[in-house]
């Protein structure tokens, strides 16, 4: 018994979820560990007020703030920032989502990729007709940048014209926002229209 077997540490798992988004396909190892590891690390990062969220389906797992609604609970500071998303940033979220609804129903391929131009085609009917077209399209390359740093894109081609809607954003996006904005979406298009 000279061979030494790997055992799952939790230190590398808690640093790997603090860090961000940890990914079954990114982070091979810490997914492992994580699922061997879970309840502990769920009781560790309770005395700290947070909560693990996982999705083994989907292949994710994120650290989300715990609430400290219990009066007998001390309230403890705030660990993990609370991002406002712009209404565009927005837009784009639940119109990718919609993308990742329209997958599954359809029973296809579980990945989602699109290209450059299908997304800016999604998004230009919810902003006004302007007579400078770059200056729209390069204002949707923006919110495409912002997806890929928020995490909800991934590039798929080196080019980066081509992209995969990541699947935590149906952690943002669940499904009762997305029947809410679904209304708004059709008023959106409305208004867009009428400027």
């Amino acid at each position: 018994m000279d061979e030494k077997t790997e055992l799952p540490q939790l230190g590398p798992v808690i640093i790997g979820l603090m860090r961000g988004v940890v990914y079954r396909d990114q982070h091979e190892a810490v997914w492992q560990d994580l699922l061997t590891l879970q309840s502990q690390a769920i009781d560790y990062l309770n005395v700290i007020g947070l909560e693990l969220e996982l999705d083994e389906s989907e292949g994710y797992a994120f650290l989300k703030q715990r609430d400290s609604g219990d009066e007998g609970e001390s309230k403890l500071p705030r660990l993990i920032q609370r991002r406002a998303l712009s209404y565009p940033v927005s837009l784009l979220c639940v119109l990718l989502r919609k993308k990742l609804v329209e997958a599954d129903a359809g029973g296809g391929d579980v990945r989602v990729i699109m290209t450059r131009e299908q997304i800016v085609e999604m998004v230009r009917v919810f902003f006004p007709v302007q007579a400078n077209e770059a200056r729209l399209v390069d204002r949707i390359d923006t919110l495409i940048n912002k997806a890929v740093e928020l995490g909800f894109l991934r590039p798929h081609s080196q080019e980066g014209r081509i992209y995969e809607v990541r699947r935590i954003i149906k952690a943002l996006v669940n499904a009762d926002w997305l029947a809410q904005m679904d209304q708004l979406l059709k008023e959106y298009a409305e208004y867009a229209k009428e400027i």
